[in-house]
């Protein structure tokens, strides 16, 4: 898959541009501030149709417009393809493909994927089960259609059995046989979506293991899949909680409550992890993610690296350059705000790359040849 030419108008700082594409390689070089993490996001937002950084479209807008609009032209297995998102304050989200606009955006998921790593993915080591449950979703959801349905209705009935026992509650009647309804809609896409994922993390666990012992070399790493169904049956837990679910008023056990247990050497990695422990073991978990789209997919999808270089020691970037200069990856886009640094790591890789300038809100374009 290959990004062709992105359009962005009133997105984020960014007034209006137009950039052109035409090698794998790109780096966004500019100050801090200057919008280069935009234009990335304006690529997510194309894949996601959902920025990565703001979850509210309307505050991705620019200040004082009534509305945002982007367009990208792909090619997708040798086919021309065009995606446009179109946001204003005072309507709805519109995003279309090739002229058409989607009655349900999740049917865009997994056409064009991108894998981003960015300073904030620390999150995933340092934050909450949540975080990590959204990660692998995401993944799931791009490769395995069935899987992202069975997600859509599970977040549904969640709310619909949550809201049902809160009004249990309040009446201070229970109607069984209604909430064991509630129950038979819960338990077929919550028992589907354990299995997938408890699939998916025996694969994607040897991945980031293989991808971390390239990066570190010495430690192992690993991911433990805990979920309440790995105890018993989802009907059973339900049967089980229904009285402390109706105690406060939310459901108690489920594949919402799933964890993924991120460790080295048998420990979690939040917890006994150095710094660069930590970032070795988040970039593997995204080049595993890179690896298993590409599988199931079979398309590589676009890797976007924001401010990358910040964030590793010499010998990791070396090792991530080397699987660029490789031909590992399809297309590449790359953001630093320290441009000098970018041109001498892809200059000794012997990378070529077009290089993107932002300067008070004007892009320029050169080459870097090698």
């Amino acid at each position: 898959m290959f990004l062709n030419n992105l359009r962005l108008f009133n997105f984020k700082n960014h007034a209006e541009v137009n950039l052109a594409f035409d090698t794998p390689v790109n780096c966004i070089v500019g100050k801090n501030g200057s919008g280069k993490t935009n234009v990335l996001d304006a690529i997510h937002y194309l894949s996601f149709s959902k920025s990565s950084l703001n979850p509210s479209d309307v505050q991705n807008i620019k200040h004082q417009e009534s509305g945002f609009f982007l367009r990208g032209n792909f090619t997708v297995n040798g086919k021309p393809k065009e995606v446009e998102c179109t946001i204003q304050t005072a309507g709805k989200k519109v995003l279309r493909e090739d002229g058409q606009d989607y009655a349900r955006f999740s049917e865009h998921v997994g056409k064009y994927p991108v894998v981003l790593i960015a300073p904030q993915d620390i999150e995933l080591i340092w934050d909450g089960a949540e975080l990590r449950r959204r990660f692998v979703d995401t993944i799931l959801s791009q490769i395995d259609r069935v899987f992202l349905e069975h997600l859509i209705v599970y977040t549904h009935q969640l709310k619909q059995r949550n809201s049902l026992l809160k009004n249990f509650s309040d009446s201070g009647q229970v109607d069984v046989q209604l909430l064991e309804t509630y129950n038979a809609r819960l338990i077929e896409s919550g028992e589907y979506i354990f299995k997938s994922r408890q699939k998916f993390c025996l694969d994607f666990a040897g991945r980031v293991t293989q991808h971390y012992r390239y990066l570190a070399a010495e430690e192992a790493a690993g991911i433990n899949y805990k979920s309440d169904l790995l105890e018993a049956g989802f009907s059973q837990l339900l049967k089980n909680s229904v009285q402390r679910d109706l105690a406060l008023q939310r459901t108690t056990t489920g594949i919402h409550r799933d964890d993924f247990v991120f460790t080295l050497n048998g420990y979690e990695i939040r917890r006994v992890g150095s710094q660069g422990q930590q970032k070795s073991f988040l970039i593997a978990l995204k080049l595993a993610e890179f690896e298993v789209i590409k599988a199931k997919l079979n398309v590589k999808p676009i890797l976007l690296l924001d401010d990358i270089f910040d964030k590793l020691d010499d010998n990791r970037i070396h090792r991530l350059i080397t699987l660029v200069a490789a031909g590992t990856f399809g297309q590449l886009f790359i953001t630093d705000a320290r441009p000098d640094r970018t041109l001498t790591i892809l200059t000794e890789a012997g990378i070529k790359a077009r290089i993107f300038t932002i300067e008070s809100g004007t892009f320029t374009s050169t080459w870097l040849q090698t």
